[in-house]
């Protein structure tokens, strides 16, 4: 008992501050989250494809990209010509639509004249807009994710809100939108709960190495403190004397009252850093390069650009089941899908999303025994996030192992395994409180996370302050030994 206690004593030393912090940032989090990449908005930034500019096809695109496993195209109306966006499993590239030279971003007036455009359309004040910066890595832009993107071009408003956009060197798009508020609160918010300074964040090994540690060692200083709580409130009941008094009272019943969620958050919050180590990873690429089939882009038909419609402002070819679909787009949340490749007399004409039928073709490719494909509810727990908001989702269960499909798109949004089906209610489930009743009502699972959060900064003050008491105890102890051992 006596070990335990002075584990706990010095575990609380180092860690008591961090807790209090972790939970302060976890309430500003769940009001300002991090600011995410832009994804289906990314149009707002774009102009209609100049089909006179266009002037070499898709498949001459495909074929002077040099890329062997290409999944999708994508063809985009620039400021200063449309682009070609070829990518697969492997490698991307981005080429001018009108002679296929290098269609990148390598200079900072163009990356100025996309981010007008992008903020025109949002309706945000270009009147003071300055000089495009160009920036490999900063404290908003981090993550892997951008990584397709670097450098990035960053390119202030100077408005009132304070926005900052910032547009990809590659692919020519407005990828991240910034406000001075979501920046601010975000030091207080996420920076804060992730340990995310540029100068760590940037080696990603050595920060993930750095919070998978603290989170394991984090939780198992918080289950010493409540075992040793369950074993001193035993011997307290059979002495019928209190456990502790004053302060000590304070954090011994807040620790015992809340330990299931001090345990449950603290050991989901480690998951968070599991990435492969525990649970299965992500689905690996070749699972989509499979969904994809292995496609003859020279089979596009010669007139392809004679299906672009006027006024599209994005046109995107992707690989499905062998075949190869267009998917026209010319507002934020709309598009309009048809075959390009084979066409038969079968042929569907354009609707909004894949069907069924289609899903079941392709998740031929990934096992021989799938079962048919049903569109996944709104409310579903394991539900992904699709490219467009009323796009469906598609789930393909193979064995023990779920496929989600995009019905807009064709990506795999979700491999679900066992393991991976147990990851989202331990992390997602315990961490966010992302359960299906509290999902239902958002109002009450906000209040039970700033409530809950609350609790645990008191609780994580008190232990800070028994921690102060002992360091400033221990320090003082050592001098006088010093000062004795001297006279």
């Amino acid at each position: 008992m006596r070990l335990l206690i002075t584990l706990h004593r010095w575990w609380g030393v180092a860690f008591c501050l961090l807790f209090a912090a972790w939970f302060a940032s976890g309430i500003v989090m769940h009001f300002v989250p991090f600011p995410a990449r832009i994804g289906v908005d990314r149009l707002a930034g774009s102009v209609a494809i100049d089909r006179d500019k266009a002037g070499r096809s898709p498949s001459e695109a495909v074929a002077a990209s040099g890329i062997q496993d290409v999944s999708r195209v994508r063809l985009v109306g620039r400021r200063d010509g449309p682009v070609y966006l070829i990518s697969g499993p492997s490698a991307a590239r981005v080429l001018r639509a009108a002679d296929l030279g290098d269609g990148g971003v390598h200079s900072e007036r163009m990356a100025l004249d996309i981010a007008i455009a992008g903020a025109r359309s949002r309706g945000l004040d270009i009147s003071r807009t300055g000089a495009a910066e160009q920036t490999p890595y900063d404290q908003w832009t981090g993550a892997g994710e951008f990584d397709s993107d670097r450098p990035l071009y960053r390119i202030p408003l100077n408005d009132v809100g304070g926005s900052e956009l910032y547009v990809s060197s590659t692919t020519g798009d407005v990828v991240l939108l910034t406000t001075l508020k979501t920046r601010a609160l975000n030091y207080f918010g996420s920076v804060v709960h992730r340990l995310y300074p540029t100068a760590l964040r940037q080696h990603k090994p050595a920060w993930g190495a750095l919070m998978w540690w603290l989170s394991l060692v984090a939780a198992i200083g918080a289950s010493l403190g409540v075992l040793i709580g369950l074993l001193r409130l035993g011997r307290a009941s059979r002495r019928a004397t209190p456990a502790y008094r004053g302060l000590q009272a304070w954090h011994h019943r807040l620790g015992l009252a809340f330990a299931p969620f001090l345990l449950s958050w603290i050991f989901s919050g480690f998951l968070s850093m599991d990435d492969g180590r525990l649970f299965s990873a992500d689905a690996p690429p070749a699972i989509a390069h499979r969904l994809a089939g292995a496609p003859g882009w020279d089979r596009l038909p010669p007139d392809e650009m004679r299906h672009v419609p006027a006024g599209s402002r994005e046109i995107e070819w992707f690989a499905f089941s062998g075949h190869i679909y267009r998917r026209e787009r010319d507002g934020l949340e709309t598009q309009r899908l048809s075959l390009a490749a084979p066409e038969t007399d079968a042929t569907p004409g354009p609707r909004a999303f894949l069907r069924e039928d289609e899903i079941d073709s392709a998740a031929k490719q990934l096992s021989r025994d799938c079962d048919h494909a049903s569109a996944v509810g709104p409310d579903d727990p394991y539900r992904a996030k699709p490219a467009l908001p009323d796009a469906p989702v598609f789930r393909v269960i193979c064995g023990n192992i779920w496929y989600e499909i995009d019905g807009a798109t064709g990506a795999l949004l979700n491999r679900l395994d066992p393991s991976r089906r147990a990851y989202r209610w331990l992390f997602g489930g315990l961490h966010t409180l992302d359960f299906p009743l509290l999902r239902s009502s958002p109002l009450l699972r906000t209040i039970a996370i700033v409530a809950l959060c609350l609790w645990g900064l008191a609780f994580s003050l008190t232990g800070a302050l028994l921690a102060w008491r002992r360091l400033r105890t221990t320090v003082g102890e050592l001098f006088e030994k010093n000062g004795a051992a001297r006279g």
